[in-house]
């Protein structure tokens, strides 16, 4: 399993960034994907999921109505829209593969795979 992010970069407060991670190594139609961060200093946090289609999405509290995940499957990519950046969204983000539907879990073991992560800061 591979997965492979892109798209990171300093950006202003309010400004947007969409963010790309390849999967290959497994059948990516056929998994949920997740999306998590990590701040300087912070601990892992979870931010969104998606279904095998874009019908399906979730989203954490904090960064709903922000961010939008999205996915193509004849790509193999899944993106998230971040939008309304501000300082707190500055981080390392991660897309992962769950080992459940439903997860919501910031712990490595509940996850197949995470990649290496694009880096997002947001200052003025």
């Amino acid at each position: 399993i591979r997965l492979v992010e892109s798209g990171g970069g300093a950006v202003q407060p309010g400004g947007s960034l969409t963010l790309s991670c390849v999967a290959s190594g497994f059948d990516f139609g056929d998994s949920y994907m997740s999306w998590v961060r990590q701040g300087p200093g912070k601990g892992v946090e979870w931010l969104s999921r998606i279904g095998y289609d874009n019908s399906v999405t979730h989203y954490a509290d904090s960064v709903r109505g922000r961010f939008t995940i999205s996915r193509d499957n004849s790509k193999n990519t899944v993106y998230l829209r971040l939008s309304r950046l501000n300082t707190d969204d500055t981080a390392m983000y991660y897309c992962a593969k769950p080992k459940s539907r439903s997860s919501t879990s910031i712990s490595a073991a509940d996850y197949f795979a995470w990649g290496q992560g694009t880096q997002v800061t947001v200052s003025s």
